[in-house]
């Protein structure tokens, strides 16, 4: 396959392109870095969460000397030097909220109408959109954690919408969130003492169980939120 990956240089990112690459798959990649990942064929430098990078994408892909076959869009945000996941509904700030809804849904929306003019009734396009188990409305249990909840939530809508669109257009397309497990990853790193040593996966082996995903998808997938093994968790 030649596939895409987006937050190419991001933990999980680099990790799954090696594995895919090992496994023998061309890839591309985007960041919002100008290095290349060393398994990349070629790369763009773009910040996907800005509209327009929607014409920069789309321009630079016609110009990609294979059809893209998969997509998978790592791109996520929970905290930064001066937020951290909210406890309680007085600590949500709109400006954080934003910038979740800018990462964690306005990267995985611009990259998905970049590729809008190559969804084709003979041309299979799989998707897969880095999502959270966090997101799920109905596995809810602890509440908390509200711009990150938010706006993976708001990213389970637009692949359950994606899923539907695009198979109007090409039967075989397959659109799916994934819930990668907890990552050993910049992402997770200030919460992982809370965090059983075997709930913890390295990124390594994330990339193993996401790259047998994306080898493995089928219609009967489509447009459902997966667990990092494989089986559907609720929306």
């Amino acid at each position: 396959m030649n596939i895409l990956i987006a937050g190419a240089n991001g933990d999980i990112g680099m990790a799954l392109g090696a594995e895919l690459n090992r496994r023998g798959h061309r890839l591309f990649s985007l960041s919002r870095s100008s290095n290349s990942p060393p398994w990349s064929q070629q790369h763009l430098s773009v910040d996907c969460s800005t509209a327009s990078s929607v014409d920069t994408v789309n321009h630079w892909l016609h110009q990609l000397d294979a059809p893209v076959d998969g997509v998978i869009q790592c791109a996520g945000i929970l905290h930064n030097e001066n937020h951290r996941p909210e406890k309680t509904l007085r600590d949500v700030e709109m400006d954080w909220l934003h910038k979740s809804m800018q990462v964690n849904l306005a990267s995985h929306l611009h990259l998905a109408q970049a590729l809008e003019a190559f969804i084709k009734r003979d041309r299979a396009l799989r998707w897969v959109s880095v999502s959270a188990r966090v997101a799920s409305i109905g596995d809810n249990y602890l509440g908390g954690w509200y711009s990150y909840r938010m706006s993976k939530a708001a990213l389970n809508m637009l692949v359950r919408n994606l899923s539907i669109e695009w198979a109007r257009k090409s039967p075989e397309s397959i659109a799916i969130a994934v819930h990668p497990g907890t990552t050993n990853s910049s992402l997770s790193e200030p919460f992982q003492k809370n965090i059983a040593p075997d709930k913890l996966y390295s990124a390594e082996l994330t990339a193993d169980r996401l790259a047998n995903i994306v080898e493995t998808m089928t219609t009967d997938m489509n447009g459902k939120l997966i667990n990092w093994d494989g089986q559907p968790l609720p929306y």
